[in-house]
């Protein structure tokens, strides 16, 4: 495997940002291959490196043939914010042209996967339900999925984020956003979810599962003893990559 740290200037930011990224080590012969892609994101108070550096994320993904793009957002949630930077379009759009300009990815929707912790995890499901063409599945772990109850310590955030507003936007509400690639007649991502049973986040988990299920979509649920902590995402993010359709050449 390689590790590479990247930093580059972002068009749609107008500052210069990071991302980590490890590629599978190349094989005889096939030096034109594409590989799949796993965008992996992370959770609030962290960056780019808080993967690489509490989970053994590159060991588990030797075996699999991927690629893992870390990117770093901030304290976004993934959106374009009210009163910040439009990290939504970074994240949906520049990231993955600007991550397949520089490195060998596949730009096959069955090639292309997201996962995420927390902030993350939303981040993931919100990539895959408003962009079913460009995302064949999504994992979150621990996800921070009904942004309807935010808790006290995410106040501030979601001014900045979200602005001033009774009701979080359509676009940014995974509730919102299952139900329309539910009835719609497009391509439909598969989403895996696991959240720890004594993680503060659990109930947000269970009223997103029950209402995925309940508008059809398909997704795989697990669940462990637990908090919000990085043991429960290092054992987990390992089961998300067996569960991911990844292609072996």
């Amino acid at each position: 495997m390689a590790f590479m740290q990247c930093s580059f200037s972002s068009d749609t930011l107008s500052i210069g940002v990071s991302m980590n990224v490890i590629l599978p080590d190349p094989k005889s012969g096939q030096t034109d291959r594409k590989l799949p892609t796993i965008y992996l994101l992370h959770g609030l108070s962290d960056d780019h490196t808080a993967w690489t550096r509490y989970t053994a994320i590159e060991r588990y993904a030797r075996t699999k043939n991927v690629a893992i793009v870390m990117p770093a957002v901030n304290r976004s949630f993934y959106t374009d914010m009210a009163s910040g930077y439009p990290y939504w379009t970074f994240v949906s759009e520049e990231l993955p042209a600007k991550a397949r300009a520089f490195f060998p990815l596949s730009d096959k929707r069955e090639d292309t996967f997201v996962a995420g912790l927390s902030m993350g995890g939303y981040g993931a499901f919100k990539l895959a339900l408003r962009r079913p063409d460009l995302f064949a599945a999504a994992a979150s772990l621990s996800g921070a999925l009904d942004l309807t109850d935010g808790p006290e310590r995410w106040s501030r955030d979601f001014g900045y984020i979200f602005g001033q507003v009774d009701r979080i936007p359509e676009q940014d509400d995974l509730f919102r956003l299952a139900e329309k690639v539910a009835l719609s007649d497009g391509p439909k991502p598969k989403l895996y979810q696991a959240c720890g049973t004594e993680d503060f986040l659990y109930p947000h988990n269970q009223r997103f599962l029950a209402h995925a299920r309940n508008v059809g979509l398909d997704v795989t649920y697990e669940e462990g003893p637990g908090l919000h902590e990085w043991s429960f995402w290092d054992s987990y993010i390992s089961r998300v990559l067996n569960w991911l359709p990844i292609r072996s050449d």
